[in-house]
């Protein structure tokens, strides 16, 4: 009898920021799957409620809950309720919530640096914090990372890039902390993906293009495709990875 190492039959997912987007694909790839997926939202209830309702109507199951990734509090009380809804267990987080603000040092606001950092880093460690103790042995862990952590490749990005340079720190160091309980942490970092605030249109995105051996923008759903195969049985020995999707810009 054949084992499919790539289903998620029964397993309890988490994706953070899962209204749109990447989040979105993602939501909906893990639950076509097998899994049953919660997503927070901080803003969009109606976009979230309809992601749950499309979701469902493609046989699958989730639900959504609010919760700010850039409020500790928020987070807490969030994760406490979609731990509820799964028996007090979690077997998959996909730490996807995040922002971009760019702006050159010198003349970006506080405020605005202040804000990436709360819930680009803050966010994933108050959500690994709060699941982490009730995630069942052999679960995982997948940060949503960015290219910018390995390269910068335009002016005006330093902050979100030093965000993203954090959240690949912290795989590293949860991929050791958790490996005793066979909990693998890694990190998926998406090159210019085509979203609603990075359209795959205009003067930038044509001189980005250029930049992409592939010579366009990568989908969500391709995204998704690699979150799926990381948060799978298949995927049991990747841990602490950085694992780059961005059609070889930076190859």
């Amino acid at each position: 009898m054949k084992t499919d190492l790539f289903s998620l039959d029964g397993k309890a997912v988490l994706v953070t920021g899962g209204s749109r987007g990447i989040g979105a694909a993602c939501a909906k790839l893990l639950a076509e799957r097998g899994a049953t997926v919660a997503i927070t939202y901080s803003k969009t209830a109606e976009r979230a409620e309809a992601l749950v309702e499309e979701i469902e109507s493609a046989g699958g199951s989730a639900f959504a809950v609010a919760a700010d990734a850039g409020d500790a509090e928020a987070v807490k009380a969030g994760v406490a309720r979609v731990l509820e809804r799964f028996g007090g267990y979690l077997d998959i987080l996909v730490n996807n919530a995040g922002i971009a603000e760019p702006g050159l040092i010198g003349e970006q606001d506080a405020a605005i640096f202040e804000r990436q950092m709360n819930i680009n880093i803050r966010g994933v460690w108050s959500t690994t914090s709060a699941t982490v103790a009730s995630m069942r042995d052999d679960g995982r862990i997948i940060n949503i990372g960015s290219f910018f952590s390995e390269r910068v490749t335009v002016p005006g990005i330093s902050a979100y890039a030093m965000t993203k340079h954090a959240v690949a720190g912290l795989t590293k160091g949860w991929a050791r902390d958790l490996a005793a309980r066979r909990i693998t942490v890694n990190t998926v970092e998406p090159g210019s993906i085509e979203t609603e605030a990075n359209p795959d249109e205009g003067a930038r995105a044509a001189m980005v293009k250029a930049m992409i051996p592939l010579g366009r923008y990568g989908q969500p759903a391709e995204v998704a495709e690699l979150v799926a195969f990381l948060a799978s049985r298949a995927a049991g020995y990747i841990n602490g990875a950085q694992i780059l999707i961005d059609g070889g810009m930076l190859a």
